[in-house]
């Protein structure tokens, strides 16, 4: 089956495309994929497999700031990656990392995501660390703690060079999950 890779900023992909790729992340997550992950995802950079059935593989990367020992990071966010149920387990997720991480890897101090129990061996075994560290948000009342997001964080140092994993994160606020 041939595939086709393709990276596009959220401006320049076409409404049908938008669509597609909603789809196929409600499809790749079982359903549990909402109307705020969606939001997440949109205005960076998105990667997009094709084969002869359409959309087969998605991913996004979008800026976020973080602060990180007392300076705030351009952080490259991984979202919305997702591979159609009917064309996993031939690589797709992989290639779509591959071209995430470059892009953060080139345009940002840091890339971060937050992992689902399933991502995290893939984020692991493609060089992501966890975060040991504490993980914070800075809510519309100050900063809030968010132990829930202290297990599921992973980081790929970029521009920034090492980072110690162990000390604080501050992120910025968004509606929804805030990681």
């Amino acid at each position: 089956m041939v595939t086709r890779l393709r990276t596009a900023h959220t401006a320049d992909l076409a409404p049908a495309e938008l669509r597609a790729a909603r789809a196929l992340l409600y499809a790749a997550f079982g359903g549990d994929f909402t109307d705020q992950d969606w939001d997440h995802g949109l205005g960076g950079m998105h990667v997009l497999i094709d084969d002869d059935s359409g959309l087969a593989a998605h991913g996004s990367v979008v800026m976020r700031r973080v602060r990180h020992g007392g300076r705030w990071l351009r952080v490259g966010y991984v979202e919305s990656v997702g591979v159609r149920p009917d064309a996993r387990r031939r690589g797709l997720g992989g290639r779509v990392m591959a071209e995430l991480e470059r892009i953060v890897e080139r345009g940002y101090d840091v890339g971060l995501l937050g992992a689902s129990d399933a991502g995290a061996r893939l984020y692991a075994a493609r060089g992501w660390l966890q975060w040991r560290g504490r993980i914070c948000a800075l809510g519309p009342d100050g900063a809030v703690h968010l132990p829930e997001e202290e297990d599921s964080t992973y980081a790929r140092p970029a521009l920034a060079g090492p980072l110690d994993l162990t000390a604080e994160l501050l992120f910025d606020w968004r509606d929804g999950d805030v990681l």
